[in-house]
C-alpha cells in the first residue's frame, strides 16, 4: 500500500496558504509604508529642537514658509537642498528625504513645524506638526502614508 496525500488534502493546504497570504501581504505593505513615513516625526522633532535653540540664541524665529525640498512629496527619496533657512537654523537631514518640511510663525511667542509625505503615492499627504510647547502630532489618519 502506497502512502501519499490525496487531492483533497493538497487543495486544503493550498487554500490555507492562500488565506494566510491574503492576510499577510497587505499587512507587510502597510508596515513598509509606516517605516518609510517614520522619518517625518523624527525630522519634525529635530527641527523643533533646532528652532527652540535658535530662538534662545537670537530671540526670534527662523521662518521657512515654503516646504523644502520644493518638489511634491512622492515615493522617491529627494536630495536635500542647501541654501535655505534650514541652514541658518542649523538643521539638515542625513542624506535624502521622502518628506518636505517648513516652519511658520504662529505668534511672536510660538512657531509650528510641519512635515508632509506621500510614500504610497496615492495623493493623500501624511502630515505631522510640532510647536514650541507641543511635541510631534500626526494630523492625518493613521493609515495615511
Amino acid at each position: 500500500m502506497r502512502k501519499a496525500f490525496t487531492l483533497v488534502e493538497l487543495m486544503i493546504v493550498v487554500a490555507i496558504i492562500g488565506i494566510l497570504a491574503s492576510i499577510a501581504i497587505p499587512n507587510f505593505v502597510s508596515m513598509q509604508y509606516r517605516a518609510k513615513r517614520a522619518e517625518l516625526p523624527t525630522n519634525v522633532e529635530g527641527i523643533r529642537v533646532a528652532e527652540t535653540a535658535y530662538e534662545a540664541s537670537f530671540d526670534s524665529w527662523q521662518q521657512i514658509p515654503t516646504f523644502q525640498p520644493t518638489t511634491s512629496p512622492s515615493k522617491a527619496k529627494v536630495t536635500w537642498v542647501t541654501g535655505t533657512g534650514f541652514d541658518t537654523l542649523g538643521w539638515a537631514p542625513d542624506g535624502k528625504v521622502r518628506g518636505a518640511y517648513r516652519v511658520t510663525s504662529l505668534s511672536s511667542a510660538d512657531f509650528e513645524v510641519t512635515g508632509i509625505c506621500d510614500v504610497d503615492g496615492d495623493g493623500n499627504v501624511a502630515t505631522f506638526t510640532a510647536t514650541k510647547t507641543i511635541d510631534v502630532l500626526q494630523k492625518t489618519g493613521f493609515l495615511v502614508y
